[in-house]
């Protein structure tokens, strides 16, 4: 008999389809775990894994010969001695599952800035009528110099839904000189790229001084992308028209943040893949892939972590 573990928290609807799919094998669910040392314990003994779970409890389970991560990011994995787990471990990532919410969230950061709703809603909550004074600053999307940085699902979503604004689009794939000669036409940089030595830190203090004046910049790949500090400052002085932050480089936010009451920027804390049937999806995707586990074929999105992607 298989054993599964998950670290998702699960409805009882949820938990009985996934139970269903296992069919005789063993079901272990984190959250049913009196505390952390049991749950690691139960966690050495399966087969299967859904979710993510530490790091170093991968490194250390002899049982475990396959991970589906409920997340497309793995760099917390990337450390470990692939060299010896690759013999027997498979990872799973979720690629591609996140392009939609998160390219209509990106959409909808950028659209909020440009037309002032970020600014009206909280004049309505200070009962403050600047409408008229606020018109004349507002921006459209329409024909804009676009830089995407990164062109996987998510940005190819993107490019998409730009597509009937008539923007016109530049699409980066690493760090390179070609973003250096980018930079300073951007009306919009959205950057979508994973943690990697090569992404840490490519939107450094000098690169954003390239931007030019007004230009936004999205970031909805990985928080070490950008110096946080720098962009605050950009933001703060108004040189920059804009900021949608999805993710930063410490999760949650701490209260003394410089982003909690910097001007003109969105935090949308790591929601933009979220949508009321996640959870759902995430099973349909492990499901799907534990009949290809079982009939011994190639998984959907299979990573090879010795490489790095």
């Amino acid at each position: 008999m298989m054993r599964a573990f998950t670290t998702l928290e699960l409805t009882p609807e949820q938990a009985a389809r996934l139970k269903e799919a296992l069919g005789g094998d063993f079901l272990v669910k984190a959250t049913d775990c009196s505390n952390e040392a049991e749950a690691r314990e139960r966690f050495d003994t399966c087969e299967v894994a859904l979710g993510n779970p530490a790091a170093a409890w991968v490194a250390e389970n002899s049982s475990l010969r396959w991970l589906q991560l409920e997340s497309v990011g793995f760099g917390e994995y990337l450390a470990l001695n692939w060299s010896k787990l690759g013999g027997h471990l498979r990872i799973t990532n979720l690629a591609g599952f996140f392009a939609e919410p998160v390219a209509e969230s990106i959409l909808a950061g950028v659209l909020a800035l440009l037309r002032g709703v970020d600014r009206l809603v909280l004049d309505r909550q200070r009962h403050h009528w600047d409408g008229e004074t606020l018109r004349t600053r507002l921006k459209t999307l329409a024909g804009a110099d676009v830089v995407l940085f990164g062109f996987g699902a998510i940005n190819k979503r993107v490019a998409e839904l730009l597509a009937s604004f008539g923007c016109r689009l530049t699409t980066i794939t690493r760090e390179s000189g070609a973003l250096e000669s980018a930079l300073p036409n951007a009306d919009l940089v959205i950057a979508v790229v994973p943690d990697t030595p090569g992404t840490r830190n490519v939107f450094d203090r000098r690169r954003l001084a390239t931007l030019k004046s007004g230009a936004i910049i999205a970031n909805f790949g990985r928080g070490s992308l950008i110096d946080e500090d720098a962009l605050a400052d950009e933001l703060q002085s108004g040189r920059l028209g804009g900021a949608v932050i999805d993710v930063t480089r410490e999760e949650p936010l701490p209260p003394d943040h410089r982003f909690w009451r910097t001007p003109n920027l969105i935090l949308t804390q790591h929601t933009g893949g979220g949508s009321h049937d996640e959870v759902d999806r995430k099973l349909t995707r492990f499901i799907e892939n534990l009949s290809r586990y079982r009939r011994g074929e190639k998984l959907v999105g299979l990573i090879d972590l010795s490489r790095g992607y």
